[in-house]
């Protein structure tokens, strides 16, 4: 099936293949005739299966029914890097048609973003915060909103933005068709498509929390004193050519990056400390191949859509399994292959327990010069993790001010 048999109008027709597409993907396959028809949607897919081409496409679509310059579509993204990407799909996919969009966000100057506002636009991508602070301030208006997208919504209300998601859904009109868009199907995000949507239709691009089949996973028994030694030892090989590093926290992933350059190995980090310019500049140096490495944390990571990533490398394992799924999806994109390499020290042995358990599968041990028994056989207290926490207490109250939210039933079914 190619998309010419999904019904798209020529304007769109030749932006997708000036862009090198022909054959939709499943979740484009499921998502854009139901989307052409109106109806609400939640769809449950991971990064790198073309879940943004598949509001974009139907929405600019229904968006020609008429040309009023006033918003008409907000897409709400959890973090800078994805709201500016989506705003790159909608600009790129646009091309051959009239509307004008613009990006809001955070760790920029105002202004730039008021003028454009100030303009006239018909489609707004946005971070919860900013767009908030120009609501308050009357600079936008949301009262002709059609379209609405909450994108990765389990990451959102894992951020702690369901407050500021629910004021910004109480300043829309209550007929609109409404999209959710999740990797996983939790039941807060399972609560909230039922208290929003107005009878969805359902679709998957893939059975929940699986990995990417074209990944190779492989696993690395290491203590937590070497893992630097073997991080350097892994980059000397020459395939390892495009490298995405995560770490657990911001702390850690600039001290890899010191180390990295430190030793001959040009690398960037990419985390929320980091103003909006330098983490810019560091995709940008990324994609283009200047920088070899990345290191980046869970949050920073949301959004970097690169298709030429050829290795994931958990520096740190996640605690949170779910976050597995999502880092190694950052490989092995538009038909190519990937592979993931994960250290796991002892006190990471339980992390490693339950992403296995999640992906329903044991990840291949590869033998190495730093090859830690103790972590490979650790059990018990040695192998469990150290005290958990929340990257910001935010995420914590959000999740309790869900529940007592929802149990209050302040969101009211359209």
């Amino acid at each position: 099936m190619t998309f010419k048999d999904l019904n798209l109008i020529e304007p769109l027709q030749r932006a997708v293949t000036k862009q090198g597409y022909t054959k939709p993907t499943p979740i484009q396959l499921k998502s854009i005739p139901s989307l052409l028809t109106g109806k609400d949607l939640i769809g449950i897919a991971q990064t790198g299966t073309g879940k943004t081409a598949a509001f974009v496409l139907p929405i600019l679509q229904r968006m020609t029914e008429k040309y009023p310059r006033v918003v008409r579509t907000l897409v709400l993204a959890p973090t800078r890097e994805l709201a500016a990407q989506i705003g790159e799909s909608f600009a790129a996919y646009g091309q051959f048609l009239k509307f004008k969009h613009t990006v809001i966000f955070g760790g920029v100057s105002y202004g730039q973003q008021i003028n454009a506002l100030a303009k006239g636009v018909d489609i707004i991508v946005a971070t919860p915060g900013r767009l908030l602070d120009h609501l308050n301030q009357g600079k936008v208006n949301l009262k002709d909103i059609e379209f609405f997208v909450l994108d990765e919504a389990d990451r959102m209300l894992d951020m702690g933005f369901i407050r500021d998601i629910q004021k910004i859904i109480a300043r829309l009109p209550q007929k609109r068709q409404s999209l959710f868009f999740s990797a996983t199907m939790s039941p807060e995000v399972n609560e909230l498509a039922k208290r929003l949507l107005r009878n969805p239709v359902h679709v998957e691009a893939a059975p929940q929390a699986t990995t990417v089949e074209r990944v190779k996973q492989c696993v690395f028994f290491v203590d937590q004193g070497t893992k630097q030694s073997l991080l350097l030892e892994l980059l000397k090989q020459k395939h390892l050519t495009c490298v995405l590093i995560f770490t657990r926290t911001k702390h850690k992933a600039n001290r890899v990056e010191k180390f990295l350059n430190e030793n001959g190995v040009r690398a960037d980090a990419i985390h929320g400390n980091k103003s909006q310019g330098a983490r810019q500049k560091a995709l940008y140096d990324f994609k283009s191949g200047r920088t070899k490495v990345l290191v980046a944390t869970d949050i920073a990571a949301r959004g970097i859509d690169i298709d030429n990533i050829s290795h994931v490398i958990n520096f740190e394992l996640p605690n949170e399994p779910e976050s597995y799924v999502h880092r190694i999806g950052r490989t092995a994109r538009a038909g190519a292959e990937g592979t993931a390499y994960s250290f796991c020290a002892a006190d990471e042995r339980n992390f490693l327990h339950n992403i296995e358990r999640l992906i329903r599968q044991k990840i291949e041990v590869l033998p190495h010069l730093y090859h830690s028994k103790q972590a490979e056989n650790a059990v018990g207290a040695v192998a469990r993790p150290p005290p958990k926490h929340f990257g910001n207490n935010r995420g914590n109250q959000s999740r309790k001010f869900f529940s007592k939210f929802m149990h209050k039933g302040n969101f009211r079914r359209r």
